[in-house]
């Protein structure tokens, strides 16, 4: 025989390669998802950098502002992202009315994906608990913020950066345990 006529060299394990490799990732599935740890914290590559500078326009009805990027200065600040359409927005809502009265930092929403009249006709049912909205019907801010879905709330220092993300919708424990220590934590680093 010559060279050139030789026949190729079987490789019989070559065929279980892609069952190893789907093993292998259904491994790291399930140990995602057996690890216990909570499904609201997604990390984040924002956390301690500066909130994203874009201007936001207000919804309209509201006669509140937008958000500007010196919203962030200067006073601590809870961003929220959420919808009409979200119904773990409609659960949290009352959790936010009633996180409105603190006057020691500044509650915003930022509503996303969503219809202008249908998100004021939610703020006019069951209230406003925000100082400022702004709008982002396609998700050209939310790119920015890094947002994954409504709800989303983030906690934005005196010096305008993001110190916290949560991933989820607010409950009496969570905004207990999770989301009021971190806005304590900014309220003092704020005064130190």
């Amino acid at each position: 025989m010559s060279v050139g006529s030789e026949a190729p060299r079987r490789r019989p394990w070559l065929a279980f390669l892609p069952l190893l490799v789907f093993v292998a990732l259904c491994a790291v599935f399930l140990l995602q998802l057996f690890s216990g740890r909570e499904i609201s914290e997604i990390p984040s590559e924002l956390i301690g950098q500066p909130a994203p500078q874009s201007k936001i326009e207000p919804l309209a009805g509201t006669g509140l502002p937008g958000i500007d990027p010196a919203t962030f200065k200067g006073k601590v600040t809870v961003l929220n992202v959420w919808a009409s359409w979200c119904a773990p927005c409609r659960e949290e809502h009352p959790l936010l009315l009633a996180m409105a009265a603190d006057k020691r930092f500044n509650l915003i929403g930022l509503n996303w994906k969503d219809q202008p009249e249908k998100a004021a006709q939610f703020l006019a049912r069951f209230g406003n608990p925000y100082s400022a909205i702004g709008i982002d019907p396609y998700n050209r801010i939310g790119v920015d913020w890094g947002v994954y879905g409504a709800p989303e709330t983030f906690v934005i220092g005196r010096d305008g950066k993001i110190t916290f993300k949560y991933v989820g919708p607010l409950s009496d424990e969570t905004m207990r345990s999770r989301l009021l220590p971190e806005v304590e934590k900014a309220l003092a680093a704020a005064s130190s």
